[in-house]
Order: C-alpha cells, then sequence, then structure tokens
C-alpha cells in the first residue's frame, strides 16, 4: 500500500507585500530615518541599468538593483551604520491597509471554527513573497501572522578568506550592511511558491524545490492556493497559480483610478480571476472574495477526502433476508357489491365509446 507524504489538508494564502499590504513601499521610514530624499534615491535606482550597461555591464536585473543602491549609499555615507537590527526596527512604523494585521488570524480562524473542516485536519497558512526587505517585513506588526516569509536580506559578517581555518573572526561592535545575502525578483516569487507547493520551505533538509515529486506527493497542491497582489510585477506567479488551478486576486488602492484600471487590465487578459479593492474589513468584497475562496477549496478537500474514503473502505457484509411473498387479499362480501357497481359502471363507459366511435 502506497503512503501519502502529506495529507494536502493546509490551504496557502500567499501574499505580495508593498501596495497589497501596505499603501505604499516599505522603505519609506528609512529614507525618514537618514533624511535622504526618496524622489531622488528612486529616480537614480530606475537611471542605473542604463549606467551600468554604459559601463559594461551586458545585463542588469531591474527588479534588485535596488539593493545595490542600498549598499552604495552605506558606503558612501547617507546610510552609514544601517544594519539589520535597524531594519527590522523601522518594520514598526508600517501601517497596513484596514482590516489588517486582524484579517490573516481571522481568515484561520474561519476555517478552525468549522466542526467538518477541523474533523479532516484542515487548516490555513498564510505566506508573504516580496521583493522588499525581509528584516522590514519581520519587524512589522504583519510577522506573528505570517507563517513564513520570503524577501531580500543582506549580509552584516562577511567571511573572509580563509575563514574555515582561521581561528576567529573578527566581529564589528557595530554590526553595518556588507553584502547582498538573499534575492527576490518578480520571476524568482515563482520558485518561493513551488517551495511552499513541496513544502521544501518545512522540510529544507529533506526536499529540494528542484526535485522530483508527484503531484499527490506534494504539501500545498496548486488548487490550494490563494495568490494576492497588486500589479503586473505579480505576472509570473499569477499565471503559475492560475495555470495549476489555483485561485488569484489583484488588489488596488481605494479610489485609485490609475491602480483600478491596472489590475482591471490583468483580469480582462485573463490573468487573475478576481479583482477589489485592498480594504480587508470584514463585509468588504475582497474580504468575501477570500473567505469564500478559502470555505470553497476547504469544501472541495471535504469531498474528495471523504470520496477517497469511501472507495478505499468495502461495505461490510450484511445477513440475507427471505425475501416476502405477495400477500392474497381476500375480499370481505360487504365489498362485492362495490366490486359489481364499479364493474358495471366501466362496461357502460365502454359502450358510450364505442357509440361515439361508430358515429
Amino acid at each position: 500500500m502506497t503512503t501519502r507524504v502529506f495529507p494536502q489538508t493546509e490551504i496557502a494564502v500567499i501574499w505580495d507585500f508593498d501596495k497589497t499590504l501596505i499603501p505604499d513601499y516599505m522603505q519609506k521610514p528609512l529614507f525618514r530615518h537618514f533624511d535622504v530624499d526618496e524622489a531622488l534615491f528612486w529616480a537614480e535606482v530606475k537611471a542605473l541599468p542604463a549606467f551600468q550597461k554604459e559601463h559594461g555591464l551586458a545585463r542588469v536585473s531591474p527588479d534588485t538593483v535596488y539593493l545595490n543602491h542600498i549598499l552604495t549609499y552605506v558606503r558612501e555615507g547617507p546610510f552609514a551604520g544601517l544594519n539589520n537590527k535597524l531594519l527590522r526596527s523601522f518594520g514598526a512604523e508600517l501601517e497596513f491597509y484596514p482590516g489588517l494585521p486582524g484579517f490573516f488570524p481571522r481568515v484561520k480562524q474561519l476555517v478552525a471554527d468549522s466542526p467538518v473542516f477541523a474533523k479532516h485536519g484542515i487548516t490555513v497558512e498564510h505566506y508573504i513573497i516580496s521583493t522588499g526587505l525581509r528584516e522590514i517585513i519581520l519587524g512589522s506588526a504583519i510577522a506573528e501572522h505570517a507563517d513564513d516569509v520570503w524577501a531580500c536580506e543582506f549580509v552584516e559578517q562577511v567571511a573572509r578568506p580563509g575563514f574555515l581555518t582561521a581561528s576567529e573572526q573578527q566581529t564589528l561592535p557595530e554590526p553595518e550592511l556588507k553584502d547582498i545575502g538573499y534575492v527576490i525578483d518578480n520571476t524568482t516569487k515563482t520558485r518561493a511558491v513551488f517551495e511552499i507547493n513541496k513544502g521544501a520551505n518545512k522540510h529544507p533538509d529533506k526536499i529540494d524545490v528542484n526535485a522530483r515529486m508527484e503531484p499527490e506527493d506534494r504539501r500545498i497542491p496548486f488548487e490550494n492556493m490563494i495568490y494576492i497582489a497588486d500589479g503586473p510585477s505579480d505576472v509570473p506567479v499569477f499565471s503559475v497559480v492560475t495555470q495549476y488551478d489555483g485561485k488569484t486576486c489583484a488588489v488596488f488602492k481605494p479610489q485609485s483610478k490609475d491602480e483600478f484600471l491596472q489590475v482591471r487590465g490583468l483580469l480582462e487578459d485573463g490573468r487573475v480571476h478576481a479583482i477589489g479593492e485592498a480594504d480587508y474589513r470584514e463585509g468588504t468584497p475582497t474580504d468575501l472574495w477570500i473567505t469564500t475562496s478559502v470555505e470553497q477549496i476547504a469544501g472541495r478537500i471535504v469531498r474528495e477526502r471523504e470520496e477517497a474514503l469511501g472507495d478505499r473502505v468495502g461495505r461490510a457484509p450484511r445477513h440475507i433476508l427471505q425475501e416476502a411473498k405477495p400477500e392474497m387479499r381476500v375480499v370481505p362480501p360487504s365489498e362485492e357489491p362495490l366490486k359489481a357497481a364499479s364493474e358495471a359502471t366501466a362496461g357502460e363507459a365502454d359502450a358510450e365509446a364505442g357509440k361515439g366511435e361508430s358515429a
């Protein structure tokens, strides 16, 4: 008998971060802290690919070139002293869209409170996949409600040449960002989704995201996923989740016509299943779409498990009951006149019908 690796009773609600959970970009507190012109920084970032190509670079990753520019600001002085501890402290300054972070535990509780869903061990997990900075997200109010976070990370302590044999490494008393440790861009977001799908994030020592796994062996099937994000940069993930029968929703800033038109284009192109304002308060259209989608997925899991149970468990043997013989009815004398009258009436009706046909 084949043993399944995972019961596949988890539902993954996967989130982008900037302009999906918060109205703006998470780096705003960084610029405030160091009194740096935010608009100028992003203008420089936008111009960097062309600048680097002019200086000999063949290809530039536009999604993550801002990380290098942050490190340049650290080395050159505007961000002097910036470290991961400080980045995490900036997370406390982030303001979320209405309904957050309470929406995260509420969705989990929605499933936990259902006796039918609980009977089958169905649970909800929240994941954040962002091209932003992981330390800022981990310092925010949403972090405690997220089951895992994928985002970019910086290195403070650089491994110097010979570090494997050196007796000790020099540790700076006041660490500072030195290098890029981990990168998520708009395309590699799909890798994170496959890690969730296969369970590599839960079992990194046993499951490699590139390992071949049959669909029935994966921890969270794509049809158990919901992906929520804000725009065209999320098209790679929207496409993967939609292709494999997951659910997708694009959100926009309330009352923003430009953002509405942007996500409406995604809907018209078949990139997403739904669009809605980034308002997660109970009873709003986006709240209703996500929660009913979670319930639909949970209901399907229940049906599939109960059908599988019926297929695998045979019907119990039963005693064979002797077939009852037809009962003979004796017409009592008192019913004979009624029977005769009925037969006479029927004969008269047949005669009248015959006259009609002759005419």
